[in-house]
């Protein structure tokens, strides 16, 4: 049983409790913090907790603290995670694990310092379906990964501090961008080295200095290519969408929006919440059968807590985080500079020096393969390269 200190007790420290409480049944929050003592107190009645604090120092000492979860804001990730550290707590700490790379690098080192568990809350890298749909890659249907696209866009953020570019530390990209990256690097391979990432930026519609839109590719050392997509002026509700193209197959994910579940409603009702960035609650509605386990965070809770009990490494990690910081830092340098810019790493665990794989597949002693299609008439038709002349040519 893990005793859990939640700081924060907004949006997303109500989706954490709500994904623990219960799931496991053997988890309990014990502690919670909030700057806003009205957060406070209406957080504790909620969720039957005895020690609310908004004192940040005072909750993570706590004694009933075993494990603290940073369910923050951006700018306060460095801070909470660091007293996390000076106290020997283990921490759990949400997405993204910092503003940028150099503010990740010093939470991986201060913990690691301190010899204490930590775990990156990815929930979108735990949902059934990519879950599902990673274990298709990992056992090779599709063959070798060669493109990966995840889409996030909804009409933006539900707290203030997201619009503001110091506090955030960016616009869509920071906000969404992290959970797109990363949801590339698992199907790519998390041991293969982005190495380059090119990314349109602008603000389009909101009175902000951060972007509200943004596209980017990121480039690996293998050959495979990773698009993020991530926008806060998509109208219509929250778009979460993966797709995995490879040597051998495609994979199609559609998370939110289309899930199978539809239902319409005049609104007169005034039911209430439907589901998470819906824009009305009249008319026809996508709600969502369970969404804290749709959005990945019960499948995340159960692995980062049984990884802290039996001592080791959860499936994402600081280190997974710190890496994401590292391609969106590149990204946002992309976008000022308009050109392919280098992720900088100051740290690299995995692979090196790889090679891509060659595009030549022999088809006999004296051609290259290219396709082999079967026309609307009955014919097939096999396109094959010379290897000597270069000629391209049908083989009917």
């Amino acid at each position: 049983m893990a005793k859990i200190c939640i700081l924060g007790g907004g949006f997303i420290g109500r989706f954490y409790a709500d994904s623990l409480t219960g799931r496991r049944l053997k988890d309990e929050v014990t502690v919670v913090y909030s700057r806003s003592q009205e957060t406070v107190d209406r957080f504790t009645q909620d969720y039957n907790i005895s020690n609310g604090f908004t004192d940040m120092e005072a909750a993570i000492s706590h004694p009933d603290s075993d494990i603290v979860i940073v369910a923050l804001p951006n700018y306060l990730h460095e801070e909470a995670v660091l007293k996390c550290a000076a106290h020997g707590k283990a921490v759990l700490c949400t997405k993204p694990l910092g503003r940028n790379a150099g503010e990740a690098l010093r939470m991986i080192e201060a913990c690691e310092k301190a010899g204490i568990f930590t775990g990156y809350l990815e929930d979108l890298c735990y949902t059934p379906k990519f879950l599902k749909s990673l274990k298709s890659v990992r056992d090779g249907s599709i063959g070798r990964v060669l493109w990966t696209k995840s889409r996030e866009t909804h009409p933006g953020p539900h707290a203030d501090w997201f619009w503001d570019l110091e506090a955030a530390g960016g616009g869509a990209i920071v906000d969404m961008g992290c959970h797109c990256i990363e949801i590339g690097r698992n199907f790519i391979g998390k041991d293969i080295k982005p190495i380059e990432v090119m990314c349109w930026a602008d603000t389009q519609v909101k009175p902000i200095e951060a972007e509200d839109h943004a596209i980017g590719l990121v480039k690996y050392e293998n050959g495979a290519i990773g698009q993020f997509e991530v926008s806060w002026t998509f109208r219509g509700g929250m778009d979460l969408r993966d797709e995995v193209m490879g040597t051998e197959g495609t994979i199609w994910v559609n998370s939110w929006l289309r899930t199978g579940f539809e239902m319409f409603t005049t609104g007169e009702s005034e039911a209430g919440y439907v589901v998470e960035k819906s824009e009305t609650d009249a008319g026809w509605q996508f709600p969502v059968g369970d969404e804290a386990a749709e959005l990945g965070y019960v499948n995340m809770f159960l692995d980062q807590l049984e990884a802290f009990e039996n001592s080791r490494e959860p499936q994402e990690t600081f280190y997974d985080g710190y890496i994401v910081n590292a391609v969106m830092d590149a990204a946002y340098a992309s976008a000022k500079s308009k050109k392919w810019e280098k992720v900088k790493l100051d740290i690299w665990k995995g692979k090196t020096g790889v090679q891509k794989p060659s595009v030549y597949q022999e088809y006999d002693a004296e051609h290259w393969f290219i396709k082999k299609e079967k026309l609307p008439n009955g014919d097939l038709v096999t396109i094959v390269k010379d290897k000597e002349t270069g000629e391209i040519k049908e083989i009917h």
